[in-house]
């Protein structure tokens, strides 16, 4: 069987480790294409995963357009030379293009409801689209999934990650204070335009408010101001889970992140214009994440007040019943790549 796996964000490359180990364990021969994008290509570098460069993510609406068009050609050529039986992806614009064009069946795994215009270009070609259960927009019917779990289950499941305190000690967590892990995003994915996000003031006021309770580390996709160089996370990209999950508390921009921290027992405060279905279901049924729309001192100040309150106890019993109610993500897509061509897909308990 021959499996194309398209990836175009770093938070891709951890969905997709595991399910291309086990594929290629299981006798798969498997090629990755690759998106320049923040640290995907260093992280796709520090793993091993050997892939091809199909694109650089651009700054600009026409340069977004631009690299569409590119990047539909440089993976139909691909597809060409590779002949695959399935491609899959997260987001999957390019793969549901070329798989529409090509007849190559387009796997697509998502769980961002306000990427309105990338779904619409999306979700009518791609052949089958897999949405976490708590998935709060439309889906196609009859070519669609859901499933009881979360993307970042993939790769922060018992099942593939133990962290290690040693490493999250060499890669910057405190040995004497609480960890706090606060994460800025730079708005420029599609699904982004014409959204900001915090102000500089109140970035500083929740760099303060963490560093009088604990030591504080940023990671940030834009540059950091010299003020707050600092606190910027100087470790290794790959090494963050480890870090993150000895933290005390996340607060911070992305959902993604804030997530990784819910499964792995960390509360979460997750402060953003736009929310997401994954981490409203993990504060109603869970308790580990406090989403807040409002981007105001008042707001954020309560949501910490919220983290701090918050015992290991009580975030160990509320991961054990996340875990309880959710799947190996994992194993979960390498069974759908596989019965692809039989056009069958399981559907997991609790979906």
């Amino acid at each position: 069987m021959r499996v194309l796996v398209d990836i175009s964000h770093p938070a891709h490359v951890h969905f997709f480790r595991h399910p291309l180990r086990l594929l290629r364990e299981g006798g798969a021969e498997v090629r990755v294409t690759s998106r320049v994008k923040d640290v995907a290509r260093a992280l796709l570098d520090e793993l091993g995963i050997a892939h091809e460069i199909l694109s650089i993510e651009p700054s600009s609406m026409v340069g977004r357009a631009r690299e569409l068009i590119v990047r539909d050609f440089r993976l139909w050529g691909v597809v060409r030379r590779f002949r695959p039986d399935v491609m899959a992806a997260i987001g999957g614009t390019c793969v549901a293009h070329v798989g529409a064009l090509t007849g190559v069946p387009a796997l697509v795994f998502y769980d961002t409801e306000n990427a309105h215009l990338q779904n619409a270009i999306t979700y009518p070609l791609a052949h089958h689209v897999f949405v976490p259960r708590c998935y709060q927009r439309g889906i196609p019917a009859g070519r669609s999934t859901r499933y009881a779990g979360y993307h970042e289950l993939a790769y922060l499941h018992p099942e593939y990650f133990h962290p290690d305190r040693d490493v999250a000690l060499a890669q910057g967590l405190s040995p004497k204070n609480p960890t706090f892990l606060l994460r800025l995003v730079a708005w420029r994915a599609s699904h982004d335009v014409g959204k900001r996000g915090w102000s500089p003031d109140l970035v500083r006021r929740v760099v303060a408010r963490l560093a009088a309770a604990g030591t504080v580390l940023m990671s940030s996709e834009a540059p950091l101001p010299g003020d707050l160089r600092p606190y910027a996370y100087a470790g290794k990209p790959g090494l963050l889970h480890h870090v993150m999950a000895f933290c005390r508390g996340f607060v911070g921009e992305s959902a993604t992140m804030a997530s990784e921290c819910a499964v792995l027992g960390v509360p979460a405060v997750y402060a953003a214009r736009t929310g997401r279905g994954y981490t409203d279901e993990q504060e109603r049924r869970y308790g580990l994440v406090r989403n807040t729309s409002t981007l105001t001192v008042e707001a954020l100040d309560a949501a910490i007040d919220w983290l701090l309150s918050r015992g290991p106890t009580e975030n160990l019993h509320a991961r054990a019943q996340l875990l309880a109610e959710t799947i190996d993500v994992s194993r979960y897509v390498v069974d759908c790549i596989e019965n692809a061509a039989a056009h069958t897909y399981p559907v997991p308990r609790g979906a």
